[in-house]
């Protein structure tokens, strides 16, 4: 078995201004609850490989791991990939946006697997993550929300 989740959100912002501050990964500590910092390890083109870093969990334990993302302007999509995996087999994502009535839809679309020896198996993971994306992508509309009244870009 493997982990799929597939979640969305529409934030009524312009796309231009939810794909810059989405995608802008050394700020995600700001737009993220769980992320204590994202250090930028390299970027070529598109592609930026960082290290994410979280709060420490329920038990004290941090979680980092490093990524690799590939940003797609002209599809507005984004591939991404863990390449420290830690407790993960495998983890591959995809973020698509979509202008759409409303605003943009934000779409997070992630598969992977768990390590046999991870604390928790694909089912379990799959919850967190749906209950997880839920929490931040509100986080995320409400601050690019607020940006956008800010820059006076609301539509």
């Amino acid at each position: 078995m493997s982990g799929h989740t597939d979640n969305r959100i529409v934030i009524d912002a312009p796309i231009d201004l939810v794909w810059e501050l989405t995608n802008d990964v050394a700020n995600w500590p700001r737009l993220f609850t769980e992320y204590a910092s994202a250090e930028i390890l390299h970027r070529e083109g598109h592609t930026v490989r960082f290290r994410l870093t979280m709060h420490p969990d329920e038990q004290g334990q941090v979680w980092s791991w490093v990524s690799e993302r590939t940003a797609d302007p002209a599809t507005r999509t984004v591939r991404a990939r863990r390449v420290e995996t830690g407790p993960f087999e495998y983890m591959l994502i995809r973020w698509e946006y979509t202008q759409v009535a409303g605003g943009v839809q934000m779409r997070w679309i992630q598969n992977f697997g768990m390590k046999p020896s991870a604390p928790v198996d694909d089912e379990q993971m799959t919850a967190r993550i749906n209950r997880n994306s839920v929490r931040e992508m509100g986080r995320i509309k409400s601050l690019v929300e607020q940006e956008a009244a800010a820059r006076s870009l609301v539509r």
